[in-house]
């Protein structure tokens, strides 16, 4: 390791990265943090040699009252974030300092930002169902506790929102043996201000800690975000024994920081525009996201889709470390389906009889050969009408809408702006309903009567 004192000079400075000479030995390690000599408050992250004697790093402080010429001296300590019980319940960012405005937070010890992954002996693999009452998720992309939750699509079709009412949903289950961790990675402020006021509302936040590099921030800030998620969930697993719910939302935008900084070090661009090193990147996030032990770790992730185009170099480099994929779509958002998501697009390694009861199982294949039928009806329908397909088609036609609207809920972190209050439906009561509308129990009722409702029995009340 570096020694302390060792010193360099700053030779070239491009927006949030500088590029610092070290002529004497020995070089600063990757990942250690250097401080400018004249003002310590400046402290830079080394993140990789651009030369023998010359490294990138990148300003973490935010402030920029230094030259070339400036120097800067060796610290020998890797960047870590703080870490602690204390953090549950409080908001901060990745130096520990508190963004809710409650006052300092005491911590218990640093965890360092960058770790390595645990061995395979190490990480356990489980089969346990997460119910999450809502029940398009529940159907046909089930949860596994232990498992990784991608939540994809474009903007404003409400990854947010389904994100938002899964933590709802689950994070209260078990409060003295399970925490909860949200990252809040490049997104609105705003968002993170009305998410707290609604966990704080359903008194679930004092089992949450949640960490924020918004939008404002710069690209190092919002790029070491991600990993500063990552360690205090590792800390809440190991060091304080708690199953952990990570939320990470968005991780689009650690990518896009991550790009940033490509682009400010002259890295040479891969072919679809992104960082040669976004494989690497994403898999530094991933592969540490893993049960130990007997302490689970569960994550779910908002992934912003650029122009909905689900073959995005970002969007797939995340695909390959998740267990299930919700995809929403901006069809079924302008149709009023909420929450929007295209089930025929979703899927989940979890949806197997291993997992869930073989009726969920029978039932959520049979829905999806009924929802892939009707799509392949809907051009005759948007061209000639319903009214001019058979009766065997018409029939599978109204089904596959019933499913869908049936699909459709309430959330509870949405009740002021929807105006509907939020529903919590057992899995086991959507798979019996979706079961009951295949099979035609429900043929003499019109689609728009399954339009939000909870249970399939809060029928009897839309017919009115």
């Amino acid at each position: 390791m570096a020694i302390a004192n060792s010193k360099g000079t700053i030779i070239n400075i491009r927006d949030t990265v500088v590029e610092v000479e070290f002529l004497d030995d020995p070089k600063p390690n990757i990942h250690e943090i250097v401080k400018l000599k004249d003002n310590e408050e400046i402290i830079f992250e080394v993140i990789r040699s651009s030369g023998v004697n010359t490294f990138y790093c990148i300003n973490l402080s935010g402030k920029s009252n230094f030259v070339r010429g400036s120097e800067v001296v060796c610290t020998g300590e890797e960047i870590s974030v703080p870490v602690g019980k204390n953090m549950l319940g409080r908001v901060t960012d990745i130096f520990g300092k508190d963004l809710d405005g409650l006052g300092k937070i005491e911590f218990d010890e640093k965890k360092k930002l960058f770790s390595p992954s645990p061995p395979y002996d190490d990480v356990v693999v489980t089969t346990d169902f997460l119910e999450t009452g809502i029940k398009v998720v529940d159907m046909f992309t089930p949860i596994l506790r232990g498992g990784k939750v991608g939540l994809f699509g474009g903007s404003g079709v409400g990854k947010t929102i389904l994100l938002t009412e899964i933590l709802n949903n689950i994070v209260n289950k078990d409060l003295g043996d399970n925490v909860s961790v949200f990252c809040g990675v490049g997104e609105r402020s705003r968002e993170g201000q009305e998410l707290r006021e609604e966990l704080e509302k359903g008194g679930i936040l004092p089992n949450v800690a949640m960490i924020f590099g918004q939008m404002g921030e710069n690209a190092p800030i919002r790029f070491l975000t991600a990993y500063a998620g990552v360690a205090i969930s590792e800390y809440m697993r190991d060091d304080l024994g708690k199953n952990v719910l990570l939320f990470i939302d968005n991780i689009f935008r650690f990518v896009q920081a991550g790009n940033e900084l490509s682009l400010l070090t002259d890295s040479i661009p891969s072919e679809g525009g992104y960082q040669a090193t976004l494989s690497s990147e994403v898999a530094q996030v991933h592969e540490r996201l893993v049960s130990r032990g007997n302490r689970v770790l569960t994550t779910i992730e908002a992934v912003y889709i650029p122009e909905d185009d689900l073959f995005d170099q970002a969007a797939q480099s995340v695909f390959g470390y998740l267990d299930s994929s919700i995809v929403l779509s901006r069809d079924a958002y302008r149709d009023g389906r909420l929450p929007a998501v295209d089930i025929l697009a979703s899927e989940s390694g979890a949806l197997n009889p291993n997992n869930v009861s073989k009726l969920h199982y029978q039932t959520a294949n049979e829905a999806k050969s009924l929802l892939k039928k009707a799509e392949l009806l809907e051009r005759i329908v948007s061209l000639v009408g319903e009214s001019e397909l058979s009766e065997e088609d018409r029939i599978i036609y109204q089904r596959a809408n019933k499913v869908k609207n049936y699909m459709t809920q309430s959330f509870f972190v949405a009740e002021k702006q929807t105006g509907r209050k939020g529903v919590y439906v057992p899995v086991q009561d959507t798979v019996n309903a979706v079961k009951e509308i295949i099979d035609g129990k429900y043929d003499n009722i019109s689609e728009d009567k399954f339009m939000f409702i909870g249970n399939i029995s809060d029928i009897e009340e839309n017919k009115k």
